[in-house]
């Protein structure tokens, strides 16, 4: 960044800011990196040119350059993880090839109770799968996102596919919740309504008075959205 810019990026007082300085101490890739790995969703060029202040055209130069530098090129050491283009935005994830360790990972966690708020979720995406989480936070009338997280990271759920018209990521049960359980499959969870109160009042809007609806084969549910 030219000394012309900073200047122009100062308060009304004249002082540089912090949030100045922070980008002038760092490179643009630095700053990609760091927004990256704060997301929850893939972010577009448009949205890391925002969080950057800088050009569109730079930004995708920038973050082409981290995933070649990621991936080994040119003559480097690949990562344990890559920079993935994923519904037209970026996002960090674990290489493929790395997926037995991280499983292996998450299973030799000592296992620890869930919050009352990770078990209520963990009840609506296995009625309700697949779902996004805006979705459950309009069952829940609460922010998701931690617990949402957390349930992932547990290894109960995971990403089973897209909204075909957000383009939200849709979350579904995991086989290790099945094991946990104790049962063979999503199908064999009790139904839900003799588990509630007469006062279940915004289930019935979100169908989960019945049993768990089984989850469709990813063909499936593009005929099904058609």
């Amino acid at each position: 960044m030219t000394d012309d810019v900073r200047t122009l990026e100062t308060d009304a007082a004249g002082t540089e800011t912090e949030l100045d300085r922070a980008r002038g101490e760092h490179t643009l890739e630095q700053q990609l990196e760091a927004v990256l790995i704060v997301a929850d969703e893939p972010l577009s060029a448009v949205a890391l040119a925002t969080a950057t202040n800088r050009p569109v055209r730079e930004v995708r130069r920038a973050v082409a350059a981290l995933v070649a530098d990621y991936d080994g090129e040119p003559g480097g050491r690949v990562r344990g993880f890559e920079l993935r283009e994923v519904a037209g935005g970026y996002r960090f994830y674990v290489r493929e090839s790395l997926d037995p360790v991280i499983a292996d990972f998450v299973q030799q966690q000592s296992p620890a109770k869930l919050s009352q708020a990770a078990l209520e979720t963990l009840a609506v995406i296995a009625y309700r799968q697949p779902i996004s989480r805006g979705a459950i936070a309009s069952i829940r009338a609460v922010g998701v996102d931690s617990v949402v997280r957390t349930l992932v990271g547990r290894g109960l759920i995971t990403e089973v596919g897209q909204d075909p018209e957000t383009g939200a990521f849709l979350y579904g049960t995991t086989d290790e919740l099945l094991r946990h359980l104790g049962i063979g499959s999503i199908e064999e969870l009790p139904p839900i309504s003799p588990l509630l109160d007469d006062g279940s009042d915004g289930f019935d809007a979100e169908g989960l008075h019945g049993g768990p609806r089984a989850v469709p084969a990813p063909d499936e549910a593009e005929r099904s959205d058609a």
